[in-house]
């Protein structure tokens, strides 16, 4: 999982950590939760800071879940900055998306990365989890609300990115993939 917003304020840690809870029922992923908060990656995409080990985890993962806000229609230059630092790490894995923001949930930011993605020969799948208006979503201890539809929604989800994820994997181990 991917925490994209780097914010001092930010919402993100609190759609993370219900998602969290909702992948540990989904017994099919293991998962390493990457917070570009704690990451220092330079703009200058020329590697130092924390790239490496960013890197590392990147390249050690089959799939993501990438957790964006929406700023001003996009998504957080944080996060494309950390999206840059790789090449090779991305390539022929899987990524979902959960959003949040106002009216439009985060969708905008969502259908901005898929061509970045894309163009880096990761695999982003259709289903994806949004949170409207977020903010009115969750309790202050960061419970959701009325959970019903949303995990529904994270049910679809994971179980896209749990196939595009063995499919993917299979195919890189095999050598079967081509660019």
């Amino acid at each position: 999982m991917i925490i994209g917003s780097v914010r001092k304020d930010r919402f993100g840690p609190t759609v993370a950590n219900w998602l969290l809870s909702q992948l540990k029922e989904h017994d099919a992923f293991e998962v390493d939760v990457i917070d570009l908060a704690d990451f220092h990656l330079p703009a200058d995409l020329g590697g130092g800071g924390d790239s490496a080990e960013f890197l590392t985890r990147v390249d050690r993962a089959d799939a993501f879940v990438v957790v964006t806000p929406e700023y001003n229609h996009g998504y957080p230059g944080g996060l494309k900055t950390a999206i840059d630092t790789g090449k090779e790490e991305w390539k022929a894995k899987a990524v979902a998306f959960a959003s949040y923001g106002g009216m439009a949930g985060g969708l905008r930011s969502v259908e901005q990365l898929r061509p970045v993605f894309a163009e880096l020969h990761a695999v982003t799948i259709r289903a994806t989890v949004s949170f409207h208006w977020a903010h009115s979503l969750f309790d202050s201890d960061g419970r959701l609300l009325q959970p019903e539809k949303a995990e529904a929604a994270v049910d679809g989800m994971l179980n896209q990115l749990e196939w595009w994820a063995r499919m993917l994997q299979s195919g890189r181990r095999n050598g079967d993939y081509c660019d």
